[in-house]
């Protein structure tokens, strides 16, 4: 099974990078492309801080250095993870595949230019959700699939009755 969870993070990989590499090429900087009339929009920002643009405005000069220490640090720990349980197909591997594919998607961006490509941008009414990219959508999904294993399937030890 492990061949299925490097393919899923490949793929990952690979949709985040041209969809980065068409945005950078199609939208200018700052700029967008309504799609869905006052709900959904493609626009071409670079994100110096970590998801959904937490700590962009940050002056440290070490956010950078910080931010792939970080992303090397959980890398390193979803690939364990990922390792040692990928003799089955299951939700927590389909899970760390995808925040794995995510977490080396915006990396990469992070370590050729020091910031990431963000292009996905919703709104409901008034309010504007943090522009995002394909990567952070992995993440988030990889980790909401760990979250909904963890809280709702039992495994065999839990099933047991005492």
């Amino acid at each position: 099974m492990r061949k299925y969870h490097l393919l899923i993070a490949f793929l990952v990989l690979l949709l985040d990078r041209t969809t980065k590499r068409m945005i950078a090429r199609d939208i200018p900087l700052h700029d967008r492309r309504e799609l869905i009339s006052g709900f959904f929009y493609l626009t071409h920002l670079e994100n110096r801080g970590a998801a959904f643009s937490l700590f962009a405005d940050s002056p440290s000069e070490w956010k950078i250095a910080l931010l792939v220490l970080f992303s090397i640090v959980a890398l390193v720990i979803v690939s364990a993870l990922l390792w040692r349980s990928s003799h089955t197909m299951t939700t927590t591997g389909v899970g760390l595949a995808l925040i794995l594919g995510g977490a080396l998607g915006n990396l990469w961006d992070r370590l050729l230019s020091g910031r990431v490509v963000d292009f996905l941008l919703f709104y409901i009414g008034s309010y504007q959700w943090p522009a995002f990219n394909v990567a952070d959508s992995a993440i988030v999904v990889g980790a909401g699939l760990l979250a909904i294993e963890i809280l709702f399937v039992k495994s065999p030890e839990r099933a047991k009755p005492a």
